[in-house]
């Protein structure tokens, strides 16, 4: 009487495996998607105030530049002219480099989502 029974209980088993399988690969890939959707929020926003920033020092240095340009031109415009080039190729180059080393870093996209399943690989070595 059990015999028969035996094989029900199996693929009754199985069947719960494979639901909870099936269950923790959509939890897995719901997270992978929110954590796409944040990144993409977070780097949009950050290339907005990236570009209002940029825009508005570029102004304001610009007009700086012009400024005491206007007020050394009488005496010493050479040397404010030269000046002003050399910070800005300066300040040109050191971003550059700063922006190279950034890129070179990478990104931590998807960093919870690989640490999830890592701890659910542990857990199925168990």
């Amino acid at each position: 009487m059990t015999a028969p029974h035996r094989p029900e209980r199996l693929a009754v088993s199985l069947k719960g495996f494979v639901a909870s399988l099936i269950e923790l690969v959509q939890v897995r890939l719901e997270l992978i998607t929110v954590e796409a959707r944040d990144e993409a929020l977070r780097l949009t926003e950050l290339l907005v105030y990236g570009a209002l920033a940029i825009a508005f020092l570029t102004f304001g240095i610009a007009f700086l530049a012009v400024l005491l340009t206007v007020l050394l031109w009488d005496s010493h415009r050479l040397l404010a002219l030269t000046l002003f080039a050399t910070l800005f190729i300066t300040l040109g180059v050191v971003a550059g480099v700063i922006a190279r080393a950034r890129m070179a870093e990478g990104t931590r996209l998807f960093a919870s989502s690989l640490d999830e399943l890592k701890r659910d690989r542990d857990m199925l070595d168990r």
